[in-house]
């Protein structure tokens, strides 16, 4: 009964609150709209390109940005654009580096997407980010990465950016983190014959459920050749044909871990790995050459291509 009556009395407070605006349009409701102060923010459209390789200085951090705020974007003033550094192992490089401005882009630089809205397609070079940080390219290796920020400057001098966001702007449609990670990579190369070991965990203990509740799509390495190999914790919910985590061909395991390997041939050129999802945010897992070395992980990742540390390989 109480929930009834809350929802009564909140029905009955908004008729109210109706009349009174329409008998005193510009009274409180007017007056709290009139003098609310708006913010901005940068929308993904794409990111183009986030790893760097080791000896390019080509190599490019890109993505594609949409403006929005009042009146179409055009209270923004510019765009900043700050770079760190952050050193996976700072015995052999400098350590971590504070934030610096990279570049400042103005308004009058911005082009205009199919919206109607502000656009920015930004891209800096490997060597445009150790330019701004200060860091030699002899001083980097792989898993290094650099910060990218943006921080939005309205004309009235306000400015918005990672510090003023919030879980709603950071989601799936608006997608507006203003931060963004570039991670130092070694050129691929033809991956190390032989065994390679994949430790898998799954925090909840009922095996792994990936793009499917009841279980889904392993971890796929696909070689030049054509062949796809898969590897995955079973899951206990399904046996159905077709379901890769419910087919015998899944590590059995003890519901939080197990370990899978798969043979990569000698003469293979590039293998390329690819994660399908984790449906309820419980999967972990390492990928483990056969030189012992761990050059790929996941911890809370989207579905997609997996990094492999060439640099460890």
């Amino acid at each position: 009964m109480m929930k009834i009556n809350y929802k009564v009395f909140a029905a009955l407070l908004f008729t109210s609150l109706m009349f009174y605006s329409c008998d005193d349009g510009d009274a409180v409701v007017d007056d709290v709209v009139a003098n609310t102060e708006r913010g901005a923010i940068l929308r993904t459209l794409q990111i183009n390109s986030d790893e760097l390789p080791i000896g390019d200085d080509t190599g490019v951090f890109a993505v594609d940005l949409e403006v929005q705020s009042q009146e179409n974007g055009t209270l923004v003033s510019a765009v900043d654009v700050y770079v760190s550094f952050l050193d996976a192992d700072p015995s052999n490089g400098p350590g971590d580096v504070a934030e610096s401005l990279l570049t400042s882009i103005p308004s009058s630089d911005f082009g205009t997407g199919d919206r109607g809205l502000p656009t920015i397609s930004f891209s800096a070079t490997l060597g445009d980010l150790l330019g701004a940080t200060g860091v030699s390219a002899s001083e980097i290796d792989g898993s290094d990465q650099f910060r990218i920020r943006f921080e939005i400057v309205m004309v009235d001098g306000r400015t918005f950016s990672f510090a003023q966001n919030s879980g709603t702007l950071t989601g799936s449609y608006f997608s507006s983190p203003f931060l963004y990670t570039a991670t130092v990579v070694c050129p691929p190369k033809a991956p190390t014959p032989g065994e390679w070991t994949i430790n898998m965990t799954d925090s909840y203990g009922d095996g792994w459920q990936t793009d499917d509740d009841n279980g889904g799509s392993g971890i796929t390495v696909t070689l030049d050749d054509g062949t796809v190999l898969e590897v995955g914790l079973c899951s206990p919910y399904t046996s159905a044909e077709g379901t890769f985590l419910g087919s015998g061909d899944c590590t059995p395991n003890d519901g939080f871990s197990g370990t899978g390997t798969i043979t990569i041939p000698v003469g293979t050129q590039s293998a390329e790995w690819y994660f399908p999802g984790d449906n309820y945010g419980e999967i972990g897992f390492e990928i483990v050459t056969p030189n012992g070395n761990v050059v790929g992980g996941y911890t809370g990742v989207e579905a997609g291509p997996i990094t492999i540390d060439f640099c460890k390989d």
